[in-house]
């Protein structure tokens, strides 16, 4: 059974599954960036009119619209692409094994700002429907994107400034701000 959860962005739902959706983690597609997609049930959904993003997690998927689509049009026609899905799969939609990440050449203060992205934020942010990835760590400044119904948000600068980099300023005396990238 599909349930919805509103987010904080009114031009983004998140759908939740007790199956899981994606067994490789979150994952974030883009209808300009669809073209050379291999997954059909992403490349279709995408293919709706008004969806603009969409994130796949664990056991949740965000759908960003258009403001040109109203969700009482959008909303049952994902429900029922997710629920053909797992009646015709038992498979996971992302189920691709990715390289696994060197941490190797990681210095201490990137790998202590990552487990506190990972382990402090992700876990918020993924309740509202979106995700945070690590991009870079440089001169005391952390560049973070901000991925699903996180992006494109009005409250996400404020998310961003007021959450995220008084959390890891917090943890990581190294940091002194947190930009989107």
């Amino acid at each position: 059974m599909i349930q919805t959860e509103t987010t904080p962005n009114p031009n983004s739902l998140k759908f939740l599954s007790e199956k899981t959706i994606s067994a490789i983690g979150t994952e974030e597609f883009q209808k300009g960036k669809s073209t050379n997609l291999s997954n059909d049930f992403i490349k279709s959904l995408l293919e709706f009119k008004g969806v603009e993003l969409v994130l796949l997690s664990k056991n949740f998927l965000s759908v960003k619209k258009a403001d040109s689509v109203s969700w009482n049009e959008l909303k049952p026609m994902i429900i029922s692409h997710l629920n053909h899905y797992f009646e015709n799969n038992s498979e996971p939609i992302l189920n691709d094994k990715k390289e696994p990440i060197n941490k190797d050449n990681e210095d201490e203060t990137v790998s202590k700002i990552i487990e506190v992205l990972d382990t402090k934020i992700r876990p918020a942010v993924a309740r509202d429907g979106g995700d945070i990835k690590f991009k870079s760590f440089e001169n005391g400044v952390v560049k973070v994107e901000l991925q699903g119904s996180c992006s494109g948000c009005p409250s996400s600068l404020m998310t961003l400034k007021q959450g995220v980099q008084n959390l890891l300023k917090h943890y990581v005396k190294e940091v002194n701000s947190v930009e989107a990238n």
